[in-house]
């Protein structure tokens, strides 16, 4: 099987590297590996959405993959969600595109520009209707998703946007990844560790290295079950 892996950062994914055996570079961005049967190219995008569309976007035209895997960390708003828990990100939403309205938001379907099913959103989310068939994946709590430009650290936006979305967990990359994957046709899967809980910024309560250790076996055990 032709995987691409695709992670923000080198250092979210450094343990499960080093597992993998080398091949060479793939191009800008990319590291070829193999590991079992499987050829794997890791694409790093760096950080956000944007980044994280356009590398995506350039790799995924080269076609010729099976599937596609994002590993990164997230952020909670569900307190009953351990950190260091792994999740499987079933829907993102875009929580920052649309437009303000004094005190009112207007979504980018609200406003008209796109319609609530128009591919490939749908109920205004891009959701993962298909993933692999995996037992790990299956495990795995899922969870409801927004994408950010910036991460959340007040108590009224964060307010705001639980009443609108319900969302379980934050990133800054993900609904990108699953845009490009939905576009292309590709399966694919998004799974994320909890660092911290999202409130106002409190580095001291994150716990990111036990993410990135939870993080590293969770995508070696998908590996292993493909």
């Amino acid at each position: 099987m032709r995987i691409l892996i695709v992670t923000a950062t080198a250092g979210e994914l450094a343990s499960l590297l080093n597992r993998l055996r080398p091949r060479g570079g793939r191009g800008a961005r990319l590291e070829g590996y193999t590991y079992a049967a499987h050829e794997l190219d890791v694409l790093t995008t760096g950080v956000g959405m944007v980044a994280t569309a356009v590398w995506c976007a350039r790799a995924l035209a080269a076609g010729g993959y099976d599937l596609a895997l994002n590993f990164g960390v997230c952020g909670t708003f569900d307190r009953a969600l351990p950190l260091g828990t792994v999740v499987h990100v079933v829907s993102e939403r875009l929580s920052e595109l649309g437009a303000e309205d004094g005190d009112q938001w207007l979504s980018i379907h609200d406003l008209g520009l796109l319609g609530e099913n128009e591919f490939p959103f749908r109920a205004g989310a891009l959701v993962n209707l298909a993933p692999p068939d995996n037992a790990v994946l299956r495990a795995l709590p899922a969870a409801s998703s927004i994408t950010v430009n910036t991460v959340h650290g007040c108590d009224r936006t964060i307010a705001r946007v639980l009443e609108r979305f319900v969302p379980r967990v934050e990133s800054m990359e993900g609904a990108a990844f699953a845009y490009a994957c939905l576009v292309h046709g590709l399966p694919f899967a998004e799974v994320r560790a909890v660092s911290n809980v999202v409130e106002r910024r409190n580095r001291s309560a994150w716990q990111l290295p036990q993410a990135i250790a939870a993080l590293n076996a969770s995508a070696l055990d998908i590996l292993d079950h493909l």
